[in-house]
């Protein structure tokens, strides 16, 4: 194992080597004793006449950075060795790369995780040429049950009222008391990996922008920055100002939202009104600096799409101003309305112990002690200039997650603040050059629930060959089932938007 050094933009470093099964697992192992925790998981098959086969990544954080291990597989037995008892966020990424590819970890879960018989067990959709039987009909999924007297399950889903995407949830309780909680997800299964293969390098950032819809700018700017790495493309210095700009204001709406709808499943509607008029208020002024509420298609390969005038970058300046006296008003409310408190204090504990075996990030993990955050560990310009104060609570419980929430709003308000006033002239993008084919990236962004990560490989011609886009949910999906146990049902709805985990972006 030689990691060879290199630098995604010229700044954080990102390692890239080759291991066999045995040093992978080795290595993986080093990695979560110095403290480091699995980037994501995920498998290809590589073709040509000559190594017929498959390969295994995995891509790992440590007190470098970003470590990515390619592991070859054999083409007739495409198995390695299970992470899950280091890591045991790879349990369901090793599931799902066998549903999609047909690679599998040695005495791992063998349960269907993306299938749900919409395709066969012997077709694998992201090989390049499926199998294409009929689907068939396979034994009922094998939920763990909980025995004894007076226990019962509430299966929940997977269609739900209103809009919300499908998910299943299987509550084993006692009267009202959670004693375990089981989720099946992937329900959709919109085909997002198989699609890039048909479009450009240039056209795959419109698709990454919408894999999870309140993360577009984290997946759009994560798959930018793949794919500046195999075109070789650095973004003029304004293009990057305002691709962090677009960051924070993403961050602070998805926020202002979460807090809203916390503060109503509370029985406070009062909070959701208010939240949801400053939300409201930011994304007209989205719409009025950059020509969107939602910022579907503002960061492009080599830069960005709309360049705010002078005028406009001042009213979002004094906006910032406006919306955080309000915020710091609605604050004090939360903090001093007994009946909330009394919902969101010890709700949904994740304790930090717990949060660090399971490797859990972003926001939800900031709450439980984990310290990730790319701002601060591996930053991008200008983070790298801008001094992003980590924020960090112990308690793990919805009241924590809560307050990093509005922590991070006034943090995001002096760094759009920051960005508007030491923003660059100059242009906002550079055109990309042309990428050689199987050239290989990778993006790696804070995004407002966690890290957005994107692994991108060059085809002939500009086109793609495999993409890999990996939210952050997938780490955290699995710490809910935790938190809820030795809650009662009716908290669920609570704890569940505590976290606001995404569906859209786990299932490709």
């Amino acid at each position: 194992m030689n990691p060879q050094l290199t630098a995604p933009d010229g700044r954080s470093p990102c390692r890239r080597s080759t291991a066999d099964r045995g040093e992978l697992l080795a290595l993986c192992a080093r990695t979560a004793a110095a403290g480091g925790r699995l980037v994501s998981l995920w498998a290809s098959e590589r073709v040509g006449a000559g190594s017929p086969g498959f390969m295994l990544h995995v891509a790992l954080q440590d007190s470098v950075g970003l470590h990515v291990v390619g592991v070859e597989l054999d083409a007739l037995s495409p198995e390695y060795p299970d992470l899950s008892a280091i890591f045991p966020v790879a349990e369901r990424l090793q599931r799902a790369a066998f549903d999609l590819v047909g690679v599998r970890a040695i005495a791992g879960d063998t349960r269907p995780w993306l299938r749900h018989d919409a395709w066969s067990a012997t077709t694998f959709p992201l090989r390049h040429e499926p199998v294409t039987s009929a689907p068939d009909v396979s034994e009922p999924y094998a939920f763990v049950r909980v025995a004894g007297d007076g226990v019962h399950e509430i299966p929940v889903g997977p269609v739900h009222a209103g809009i919300i995407e499908p998910g299943h949830f299987r509550f084993s309780v006692v009267g009202e008391k959670v004693l375990r909680l089981e989720e099946r997800l992937g329900y959709v299964h919109k085909g997002i990996e198989k699609r890039f293969e048909d479009l450009s390098l240039e056209q795959g950032a419109r698709l990454a922008a919408r894999i999870s819809g309140d993360s577009a700018v984290a997946f759009s700017w994560a798959y930018c920055m793949a794919a500046e790495q195999v075109t070789n493309t650095l973004p003029p210095p304004r293009a990057a100002w305002l691709r962090a700009l677009f960051l924070e204001r993403e961050r602070l709406a998805n926020h202002l939202g979460d807090l809203g709808a916390l503060g109503n499943d509370a029985g406070f509607a009062f909070g959701l009104t208010q939240f949801s008029r400053l939300k409201e208020d930011l994304l007209r002024a989205n719409a009025h600096a950059f020509g969107a509420r939602y910022l579907f298609d503002a960061i492009i390969p080599g830069g960005v799409a709309p360049d705010p005038s002078a005028k406009a970058m001042a009213e979002l300046s004094g906006e910032a101003d406006v919306l955080e006296g309000e915020v710091a008003a609605l604050r004090k409310i939360y903090d001093n309305h007994a009946g909330m408190q009394d919902r969101f204090v010890g709700a949904g504990e994740l304790t930090v112990q717990l949060a660090g075996l399971l490797g859990v990030i972003g926001i939800a993990g900031r709450a439980s002690g984990q310290r990730w955050d790319l701002r601060c560990d591996s930053p991008q310009l200008p983070y790298t200039d801008l001094g992003v104060q980590r924020v960090l609570r112990t308690q793990g419980d919805v009241a924590a997650r809560v307050a990093v929430r509005f922590d991070e709003i006034f943090e995001s308000l002096r760094l759009c603040r920051q960005l508007l006033a030491t923003m660059p002239e100059g242009p906002i993008a550079t055109r990309p050059a042309d990428a050689r084919a199987d050239a290989s990236g990778f993006g790696w962004i804070e995004g407002w629930r966690g890290p957005a990560f994107v692994a991108l490989t060059a085809g002939a011609g500009n086109s793609i060959a495999r993409c890999h886009p990996h939210d952050p949910s997938w780490h955290n999906w699995p710490a809910l089932e935790h938190a809820v146990i030795g809650n009662i049902v009716p908290d669920f709805p609570l704890i569940n938007k505590s976290f606001n985990l995404s569906y859209s972006g786990h299932d490709l």
